[in-house]
């Protein structure tokens, strides 16, 4: 693992100072857009500024420390200050972890809005039941975590479950807190119409879509078709009354979006478009991920849909997590959003993994 550099660490600081000087000027507070990404930007290097000077400040003390340890001669406060001396050194351990932990390179989409779209997949009506399941855990866990939600599309099954649901996290934690949830999840369970009580395994496949700026993908008007026809299934009165739903169609790649959850025809033309860029994004994404892995592979999982990420085993009352070899028996508390264990592991694996990439 390398060692910190002052002279970058300096460089650094300076970046810091420079970047408050250009909040401060009237062109940058009158655009949005740039603001915004200024005042991420700003967050996250005064983290890394202040973990800079309580490490200076412990070299400082520490230096001072070693020079009375030479100069000292008696026996008690010699012991004392080798003490003291291991105390700054542990403390000094710790705050260099953590700086080099934020100095590891930023995931470019990191506190960024996202989508996300869970689909019922193999297993019938039970993968289903296990849809909604996995669609109030994460409502639950965001909610705890202070991140708003909004469902933008929910398609529910026959006897209760979720065939697909979509919904829409926002916040500078959004994207940091899901982001690993992407991929195949498969329950075991023994289904309530299970006469014999055997276990039953079906999947849920799960996509985290990065909200795109519009400034991001770019979407030419002539590139898409939209329809617009009457909403079906269940929704109340005025289902099928007014042509309120909306398909649009990608033209260039062949992506559909299709959505009825709101009664406004405009309102729906506005998610769908949403959706749209997301999965634009995610396109553009995967396909430079799929460059950079010819040279060299992913931390933490593909976030391919098609990959089995994680196991839910009810009988044992167990979750694991493939990827990582994480495995706990609190099935019953992660369903009920208490993911925070689960979610520090997988950090904590990617950031190790990332520290001993540096040379």
């Amino acid at each position: 693992m390398a060692e910190l550099n002052e002279t970058v660490l300096r460089e650094i600081e300076q970046e810091f100072h420079t970047l408050e000087e250009r909040l401060l000027d009237p062109s940058v507070q009158k655009d949005v857009t740039k603001l915004r990404e200024l005042t991420r930007e700003r967050a996250r290097l005064f983290r890394i500024v202040e973990l800079i000077q309580k490490r200076r400040a412990l070299l400082t003390e520490l230096s001072s420390l070693r020079e009375q340890l030479g100069q000292e001669s008696d026996a008690e406060m010699l012991h004392y200050l080798a003490e003291e001396k291991q105390r700054l050194e542990e403390n000094l351990a710790k705050i260099e972890r953590e700086l080099k932990l934020a100095l590891l390179p930023k995931d470019p989409d990191s506190g960024k809005d996202v989508i996300v779209e869970i689909r019922a997949g193999t297993g019938g009506e039970e993968a289903a039941l296990f849809a909604r399941d996995l669609l109030r855990m994460y409502l639950k866990f965001l909610d705890k975590k202070g991140v708003p939600t909004e469902i933008l599309d929910l398609s529910p099954s026959s006897a209760g479950g979720v065939k697909e649901a979509i919904f829409a996290a926002r916040g500078e934690l959004a994207y940091d807190l899901l982001h690993f949830e992407a991929g195949a999840h498969r329950v075991q369970r023994i289904p309530a119409t299970e006469a014999n009580g055997r276990i039953h395994t079906s999947a849920v496949t799960v996509a985290v879509l990065p909200e795109a700026e519009e400034e991001e993908v770019d979407i030419q008007s002539q590139d898409l078709r939209i329809d617009v026809m009457r909403a079906s299934g269940a929704g109340g009165q005025y289902v099928n009354k007014t042509e309120s739903a909306v398909r649009i169609t990608h033209i260039p790649t062949g992506i559909v979006v299709y959505m009825q959850e709101e009664r406004s025809q405009s309102k729906n033309k506005e998610k769908a478009l949403r959706i749209l860029r997301a999965r634009l994004y995610e396109k553009m994404r995967r396909e430079r991920h799929e460059k950079l892995a010819m040279e060299k592979r992913a931390q933490v999982g593909s976030g391919d849909r098609s990959e089995k990420i994680r196991t839910y085993n009810f009988p044992q009352n167990r979750i694991t997590d493939h990827r990582i070899g994480y495995t706990a028996y609190n099935l019953d508390q992660v369903l009920e959003g208490e993911l925070d264990d689960l979610i520090s592991a997988l950090e904590t694996h990617r950031q190790e993994e990332l520290l001993q990439t540096i040379h």
